[in-house]
């Protein structure tokens, strides 16, 4: 049944609130699905036949799938205790779903008028869905008095058609994402204030001349890298050119006689190049 604060006014028409959800009823739709790129989005169809027969308080649709996670409409076609039809977006599965689960959507509700395509009245709304908040949407979303006039297009053959467009921005696994498969390089791991630092030690090694030139500086079997900065930064570029994963850089910093707590002051990037290239110049 509904939660008290979802028995709003008509002032708030356009207002998203959740609804609680129930068990799922299945009817007829068709969906249409738009992908871009990372922003997942899909035109999701219902159209509601003999519709003024309806004797239950709510009715849901069949479920789809955007981003991978299943949705589906919820409608009241008398009003959730507002003479308003009230229209929310669910998540379909969400009494399956592990504990502290949540998803972000961006989407609008519509009811299409069949008569006239350009008065379909739309909505849009976001949300962070989770298992306090399962649905979110519009409570009083048209008038009744509208939606079932005939003559206004949106109850036509005792049918309404509306649809629901979800966008679900799909989210990366990061500790999974494969840099070296899908951009041909790795990182540098950040040791705790090094970004300045990985940025120009990145932006070096894409110098074609300065990287044959550091490949090219004398070094000795009896080096360490730890010890020796232009043996540390060789390692280091051979690294960042042939290894497979993100690469440290506490070789490097060691040569430069760093500690950890050095690893965490952040540094001006303009005097560390100057250091860098005055001591490499000496070696």
């Amino acid at each position: 049944m509904p939660v008290p604060h979802q028995e709003v006014a008509a002032a708030d028409a356009d207002a998203a609130q959740p609804m609680e959800v129930v068990a799922q009823t299945e009817v007829a739709s068709t969906a249409e699905s738009q992908p871009v790129e990372d922003l997942l989005t899909l035109r999701f169809t219902w159209t509601i036949e003999n519709f003024i027969q309806f004797n239950v308080k709510k009715q849901y649709s069949e479920v789809f799938v955007v981003g991978g996670f299943k949705w589906r409409m919820l409608i009241f076609p008398k009003g959730n205790n507002v003479d308003y039809f009230s229209m929310y977006l669910d998540v379909a599965d969400s009494t399956n779903l592990p504990y502290g689960w949540s998803r972000y959507a961006q989407f609008s509700l519509a009811v299409v008028n069949q008569i006239q395509p350009n008065y379909t009245l739309r909505k849009d709304a976001q949300h962070q869905f989770n298992a306090r908040e399962s649905d979110w949407g519009f409570t009083s979303f048209m008038p009744l008095s509208e939606l079932y006039d005939p003559s206004r297009g949106y109850l036509v053959n005792y049918t309404v058609v509306v649809e629901a467009e979800v966008s679900f921005r799909r989210m990366v696994d990061y500790w999974a994402h494969d840099s070296k498969k899908e951009t041909g390089y790795v990182g540098l791991k950040n040791q705790g204030a090094t970004c300045y630092m990985n940025s120009l030690l990145q932006t070096l090694y894409h110098i074609p001349y300065f990287r044959k030139a550091v490949y090219h500086m004398p070094t000795t079997e009896n080096d360490m890298p730890s010890g020796s900065i232009p043996l540390a930064l060789q390692s280091l570029f051979y690294k960042l050119q042939y290894s497979d994963s993100t690469v440290a850089t506490k070789e490097l910093t060691k040569s430069f006689g760093w500690d950890t707590y050095d690893s965490f002051m952040q540094h001006d990037v303009q005097e560390l190049n100057r250091v860098l290239c005055e001591k490499l110049r000496i070696k």
